[in-house]
């Protein structure tokens, strides 16, 4: 069993930064993709950045792309997105998951996960 938590989420002004960080425990990670998944108010929960193991290979959702980074510290096994120049339509809750590699084929969709966190609010006022 992994669990994951999410921390760092907040309210900011278009324009500004947040960085998300997502703890796992329970066992390690660093053999698993790890995702960022968000939800927007009404809406399902969409992909929004992946990262595999090993390489560290990412890919984003293209509405992020240029704006979000995704990294993670197998040491720490911890997980983070960092995100500039935020719009208000990147408000949501934001969400953590994890699985073994063997689980994740295109790692864009919620089945392909088992793992996730709570989920931590962001919210980018106009």
């Amino acid at each position: 069993q992994v669990q994951l938590v999410e921390s760092g989420g907040g309210l900011v002004q278009a324009g500004g930064s947040l960085t998300l960080s997502c703890a796992a425990s329970g066992r390690t990670t660093s053999s698993y993709y790890m995702s960022w998944f968000r939800q927007p108010p009404g809406k399902e929960r969409e992909f929004v950045a992946r990262i595999s193991w090993g390489a560290g290979i990412t890919d984003y959702t293209d509405s992020v792309k240029g704006r979000f980074t995704i990294s993670r510290d197998n040491a720490k096994d911890t997980l983070y997105l960092q995100m500039n120049n935020l719009k208000p339509e990147d408000t949501a809750v934001y969400y953590c998951a994890a699985d073994s590699a063997t689980r994740v084929a295109s790692g864009r969709y919620t089945y392909e996960y088992r793992y996730w966190g709570q989920g931590t609010q962001v919210t980018v006022s106009s």
